[in-house]
C-alpha cells in the first residue's frame, strides 16, 4: 500500500527557538539548595528489597561469568588458530 502515509514519514516542524526563554548562566543554585533537591529526589526512589537486591546481584554476576567464559573461549580459539597458521 504505497498510497498510505505514515506519521513518521512526515517532516517535523522546525523549532526556531521563538518564545523560548534563554537560561542565564549567571543564575546558579546554592549548594544547600542542591543538596535539598538531591534529598527530595532520593525520597522518590523505590529501593529494592533485600531479596530483590540479592536476585539482581546474582543475575548480574552469573551474566558476567558467562560473558567471561565466552570471551575466553573465543580468545583461546583465535590464539590456537593463529598458532596453527603462523606456527
Amino acid at each position: 500500500m504505497a498510497t498510505e502515509t505514515d506519521e513518521r514519514d512526515e517532516p517535523e516542524a522546525k523549532d526556531e527557538g521563538k518564545g523560548k526563554k534563554e537560561r542565564s548562566s549567571s543564575r546558579r543554585t546554592s549548594p544547600a539548595l542542591f543538596v535539598r533537591q538531591i534529598a527530595a529526589e532520593l525520597r522518590k526512589v523505590i529501593w529494592p528489597t533485600r531479596r530483590e537486591l540479592i536476585t539482581y546481584t546474582t543475575v548480574s554476576l552469573v551474566f558476567v561469568l558467562i560473558m567471561v567464559a565466552i570471551v575466553s573461549a573465543v580468545d583461546y580459539g583465535l590464539q590456537e588458530g593463529v598458532y596453527a597458521v603462523f606456527g
